[in-house]
C-alpha cells in the first residue's frame, strides 16, 4: 500500500462546516424515522439535506447544482413563509403549531441552512449545466416512488395534492395529476431556475 493510498480521506469543504452538518445528519436521521417513518426522507428537502452531505465529502458539483434546480427556489419560499408566521403560503406553518415538539421543530431548521449552503456551493463551484435533465429524470424517480410508497394522507412532494395539508386532487383523477404534475414541475420550477443559475453562476 502507498502512502496515497494511506492517507485517510478528507472532505471537499472546510472541515468546520463539513463535520457539524455531518453530525447534524447523524442526529436527524433516525430521530426523524422514528417520529415521521422512512418514506418522509423522500421529501426532496430530505433528500437535498443528504445530497449536499456527499457533496460536503466529495465536491460533487452535479449534484449541489442539482439541488440547486431542485429544491433551491423553494426552501426560498420556506424561509420567506416562515418570516410570515407560516401565513403567506402554508409551508412553514408547523412551525408554529404547539402540537407539534419543540426538539423537532429545531430539527427542521435545515430548511433555513439548505438555500445558504446551495449558494455557497455555487459560487465556489460554479453550475453543472447538465443539472436541469439530470434532476428532472430524478424528480420523477422521486415522485413516482412517492406516489407508491407512501399514504396519500401524507402528499408526499405534493403528489396527491399541491400545497402542504392539502387533500388528495379531486377535480382530476390521481394518474392524471400526477402526470401533469411531473410536466409542470420541471418547466415552471426547474427551468426558471436552470436558466437564472446558468447566467449568474460560471460552468
Amino acid at each position: 500500500m502507498t502512502a496515497k493510498q494511506r492517507k485517510a480521506p478528507h472532505a471537499a469543504y472546510p472541515l468546520w462546516i463539513t463535520v457539524p452538518y455531518t453530525l447534524f445528519v447523524a442526529v436527524l436521521t433516525p430521530v426523524y424515522w422514528l417520529r415521521y417513518g422512512p418514506g418522509n426522507f423522500l421529501w426532496f428537502s430530505d433528500l437535498a439535506l443528504f445530497a449536499l452531505l456527499i457533496v460536503l465529502w466529495t465536491g460533487n458539483r452535479l449534484i449541489h447544482s442539482m439541488m440547486a434546480v431542485g429544491v433551491l427556489p423553494f426552501e426560498v419560499a420556506w424561509t420567506v413563509d416562515f418570516f410570515t408566521g407560516g401565513r403567506l403560503m402554508g409551508l412553514a406553518a408547523y412551525m408554529f403549531d404547539p402540537d407539534e415538539p419543540a426538539h423537532m421543530r429545531a430539527l427542521s431548521g435545515f430548511h433555513f441552512l439548505l438555500p445558504v449552503l446551495i449558494l455557497y456551493m455555487l459560487f465556489r463551484q460554479g453550475y453543472d449545466r447538465r443539472a436541469l435533465k439530470t434532476q428532472t429524470v430524478f424528480a420523477w424517480i422521486v415522485l413516482l416512488a412517492s406516489y407508491w410508497l407512501t399514504p396519500p394522507e401524507k402528499n408526499i412532494n405534493w403528489v396527491h395534492g399541491l400545497g402542504p395539508g392539502t387533500e388528495a386532487e379531486k377535480i382530476l383523477s390521481p394518474r392524471v395529476y400526477l402526470g401533469l404534475y411531473m410536466v409542470l414541475l420541471p418547466v415552471v420550477a426547474y427551468l426558471p431556475t436552470h436558466l437564472i443559475l446558468r447566467r449568474l453562476f460560471r460552468s
